[in-house]
C-alpha cells in the first residue's frame, strides 16, 4: 500500500462504480492515493435499451482499485434506495475513517421523441438520475458537516444539461435538474468549504450504449436535429478516463476556488 499521491489519506464515495466513468473515477482517485467507497445497482433497468452493469463488473472495479494499493468497500445498492445508500456510505466511513470526495455518477438513459416517452421511461430516468443524485448528496453532506473540514461533491451532468439534445427529453430534464441542485447546494454549503460542481461530458465510450436505439432518429433527422450533437474537435467519443481525469482535478485543491460551476468536457459540442 502506498501513501503517496495528492489524495493520500483521503476517501472518495463514487456511485455507478461498476463500469464506465464510475469505474474510471474509482481507479483514478485510488491511483492518486484515495481509498474508495463504491456502490452500483448491478441490475438491468426496465426501460434502458442496453444491459446494466453486473456484480462481476463491480468485482472488476474492486480488483483494479486494489491493484493500485488502495482499499475499497464496494456494495451492491441502488441510488434510488436512500436507506441502503446511506448505510453503504456510513459503513465505508466507519471502515476508512473519513469522507473527502463525492462523485454522484450513477445514471441511465433511453431515447424517444419527447411526447412519445412513456410514463415508465420518464419515472425511471427521473428516479435514478435526479433523485439518486439528491440521495447521494443528502447522505454525504451531514458527514462533511460533522467532520468540519470541507469537501468536494461532483455531480455527473451531461451535454444534455447544457443543450436541448433531441430524443432525450427525460434525460435532459434530469441533467438540467442536477445543475440546479448543484447551484443551490454550492450556495448553501460554501460557508462550510464544501464545493459542489457539475461535469458535462458529451459522448463517452461506456456500457451506456444508445447507438442502436438512437440511430433511427439520427437518420431521420440528420439534416435538422442531428447537427445539435456535432462536436467541435475531430473526436467522436471521449474515454471514461478522460472524464475521470477532469473529475479528479475538480475535486482537488487545485480547483479549491471552483464551486457552482459547470465543467464542459464535451468535445466542443456545446460550443456549436
Amino acid at each position: 500500500m502506498t501513501d503517496s499521491g495528492r489524495f493520500a489519506g483521503k476517501v472518495a464515495f463514487i456511485t455507478g462504480a461498476a463500469r464506465g466513468q464510475g469505474r474510471a473515477e474509482a481507479v483514478k482517485f485510488a491511483s492518486d492515493g484515495a481509498d474508495i467507497i463504491a456502490i452500483d445497482a448491478c441490475t438491468d433497468f426496465a426501460t434502458t435499451p442496453y444491459a446494466g452493469a453486473t456484480e462481476d463488473d463491480l468485482a472488476e472495479t474492486v480488483r483494479l482499485v486494489e491493484a493500485t494499493g488502495r482499499r475499497i468497500l464496494a456494495t451492491k445498492v441502488d441510488v434510488r434506495d436512500f436507506a441502503g445508500l446511506e448505510a453503504a456510505l456510513k459503513a465505508g466511513v466507519a471502515e476508512f475513517g473519513r469522507l473527502d470526495f463525492v462523485v454522484a455518477n450513477a445514471g441511465i438513459c433511453s431515447v424517444g421523441m419527447s411526447w412519445e416517452i412513456t410514463a415508465e421511461q420518464w419515472q425511471e430516468v427521473i428516479d435514478v438520475n435526479l433523485t439518486g443524485v439528491f440521495n447521494t448528496a443528502k447522505a454525504a453532506v451531514p458527514i462533511f458537516l460533522e467532520q468540519g473540514e470541507g469537501g468536494s461533491i461532483v455531480f455527473t451532468s451531461s451535454l444534455s444539461g447544457l443543450k436541448g439534445t433531441p430524443f432525450t427529453a427525460h434525460y435532459a430534464a434530469t441533467k438540467h435538474g442536477v445543475v440546479g441542485l448543484a447551484r443551490v447546494m454550492a450556495n448553501e454549503l460554501g460557508m462550510d468549504r464544501i464545493r459542489v460542481n457539475t461535469v458535462h461530458p458529451a459522448g463517452v465510450a461506456t456500457g451506456m450504449d444508445l447507438g442502436g436505439a438512437m440511430q433511427p432518429y439520427l437518420g431521420k433527422y440528420a439534416a435538422t436535429l442531428g447537427p445539435i450533437y456535432m462536436n467541435t474537435l475531430p473526436d467522436e467519443w471521449a474515454t471514461p478516463e478522460d472524464i475521470a481525469d477532469v473529475v479528479a482535478w475538480m475535486s482537488s485543491d487545485e480547483a479549491k476556488h471552483m464551486t457552482g460551476a459547470e465543467m464542459r468536457v464535451d468535445i466542443g459540442a456545446s460550443n456549436r
